[in-house]
């Protein structure tokens, strides 16, 4: 049996593709990222660690608390008065550490080792991948982090009892202020991953990220007063860490509103990491 072609058939036989073509979905380019966050070592030990950091420092300043000590708040000039919240959160500077520096790693990581050259063959457009990141980096610390401080809080309540600075889950503005607590690192873990973005380096990246969290705030300690008191609240570590307050400081800006100028820091250095990547070659 002889099987003739048409022109027509044979010209639709010349256009039927070798393959299926692939559509790049923003849903796909975060499983893209969810999957390689886990298969990296690297990125769930540095959350565990985070988790560690936050509930066992936390833990251990309530259990050697004494009235009088230096050991509840996070640090910063905009601390409000010592509480048990305060002291629950004493890890709180050392976790938002280790979920910047894993932010950093998210997406500076590749650029170390020249695997962004792969992620961006396969997702020409670029920037799903940065918002993937940054997706994927904020819904994993946000709870870990809520649970750490709840953990933090549930295991200090015991060693405070007693104490004046005891203090219950129920009492007005603790359980906003451990949930803030999450919300805060995650917004930490997401300005590593802008970071790493935009510098591209990840020992620049971490330098950055050390630098305003922990040697800004000391510096403007140097500045006259006039300009120390209008320029402290709205440095990102403590615009950020007021929503962890369960009492503002008279120099301090209210929880939502610190939170607020914190994710306008994080959205800015975003902006900055988009048109970085879609301007310029990796």
């Amino acid at each position: 049996m002889t099987i003739t072609l048409t022109p027509d058939t044979a010209d639709a036989a010349s256009a039927r593709p070798d393959r299926p073509a692939y559509r790049v979905t923003a849903l796909g380019v975060l499983r893209s990222e969810w999957g390689k966050f886990w298969s990296l070592r690297s990125s769930w030990v540095t959350l565990g660690v985070s988790l560690f950091l936050l509930t066992a420092i936390g833990a251990i300043a309530a259990a050697t608390y004494s009235p009088g000590s230096d050991g509840g708040g996070p640090p910063g000039p905009s601390a409000g008065p010592e509480d048990a919240v305060g002291v629950a959160l004493t890890g709180l500077t050392f976790a938002s550490l280790a979920v910047g520096v894993l932010g950093v790693l998210m997406s500076a990581g590749e650029y170390s080792t020249g695997m962004v050259r792969s992620t961006l063959a396969a997702v020409p457009r670029r920037l799903p991948v940065l918002w993937s990141k940054s997706v994927v980096t904020g819904v994993l610390v946000v709870p870990v982090a809520v649970i750490g401080a709840l953990a933090a809080f549930g295991l200090g309540v015991p060693s405070l009892d007693g104490q004046s600075i005891s203090m219950s889950l129920g009492d007005d503005g603790v359980l906003r202020s451990l949930i803030g607590a999450g919300f805060y690192l995650g917004l930490v873990g997401v300005w590593g991953v802008a970071l790493g973005s935009l510098l591209r380096s990840t020992a620049g990246g971490i330098t950055v990220l050390v630098g305003s969290l922990l040697i800004l705030p000391g510096l403007t300690s140097l500045l006259p007063a006039s300009w120390n008191d209008d320029i402290t609240p709205y440095l990102p570590s403590n615009a950020g860490q007021a929503v962890t307050h369960l009492h503002q400081a008279s120099d301090s800006l209210g929880p939502w509103a610190g939170l607020a100028v914190f994710s306008g820091w994080v959205a800015l250095t975003l902006a900055g990491a988009a048109y970085r990547l879609v301007r310029t070659d990796v």
